[in-house]
């Protein structure tokens, strides 16, 4: 699993969007947005719908490419985007579907596709999985985000929603160096759910990581995040202390783009 502290301090910025555009034939999508994200922070990333929160994360985490502008992670610049190469570079993004193998157990979700071979002539030789291995890995590591469960052994369709979520959010973690991206990782569950995921996401930025959350829940937003960057009509209107503003101005700023 990554080392989620080599060389970062908490408050560094490594991610960094200056004068991203993104257009989709006449439609201009992000008109010059500049954006950062700070290790060891979770920044909230607000604005109506079709404000461009989505579209920039997709830029940030690899998934689209971006029309013109520069992408930094840790100082250097992103040349070749792709969601390998964030990946590659720490960058992981938890999404509203998940992507959860629901009849995998809690273990081979987190290590799906980096897989322990045991460490013997046959193991090697027949790539005999080391689940044993992987299970306490895994258990260790559920624990030290805080996050407890009955069974590591049965299917994760089996777990509550605000599980799986947190599991989503912990398999993420366990992979990523530089940062993590979520795009509405609360919606659809119930308040005790959200609640779980939240104390994940703190632990995550607790060792360090870069946490970017997408949301439509401004309340809840102003109280669990650190900064508060809102976007409007494609661009970053306003970069914003959690604890040094208010609802009425974030909603001011959305609708406006003044105070």
């Amino acid at each position: 699993m990554s080392d989620n502290n080599a060389g970062i301090q908490k408050g560094d910025v490594v991610i960094e969007a200056k004068n991203i555009i993104k257009t989709y034939g006449h439609l201009q999508a992000l008109k010059g947005a500049n954006f950062s994200a700070c290790a060891g922070e979770i920044t909230a990333l607000l604005g109506d719908n079709g404000a461009g929160k989505s579209t920039l994360a997709n830029i940030i985490c690899g998934a689209i490419p971006k029309t013109s502008g520069q992408l930094f992670c840790r100082g250097k610049e992103i040349t070749a985007q792709s969601i390998q190469n964030a990946q590659d570079l720490g960058i992981y993004v938890v999404y509203q579907d998940l992507a959860l193998a629901p009849d995998l157990s809690v273990p081979n979700n987190i290590f799906l596709g980096k897989e322990i071979i045991k460490d013997s002539f046959f193991g090697k030789l027949f790539k005999i999985l080391d689940n044993n291995k992987m299970t306490k890995i895994s258990k260790d590591h559920l624990a030290d985000l805080g996050i407890g469960l009955k069974s590591m052994t049965v299917p994760v369709k089996s777990l509550s929603g605000g599980e799986r979520q947190s599991l989503a959010v912990a398999k993420a973690v366990a992979w990523a160096n530089t940062a993590l991206i979520m795009d509405e990782p609360t919606a659809a569950l119930g308040a005790r759910q959200q609640a779980l995921v939240y104390k994940t996401m703190r632990a995550a930025a607790e060792k360090n990581l870069a946490v970017v959350v997408i949301s439509h829940d401004i309340p809840k937003m102003l109280e669990v995040s650190d900064r508060i960057c809102i976007m409007r009509q494609g661009e970053v209107v306003a970069d914003l202390v959690s604890k040094d503003t208010n609802l009425q101005t974030v909603l001011s700023l959305m609708l406006t783009g003044q105070a």
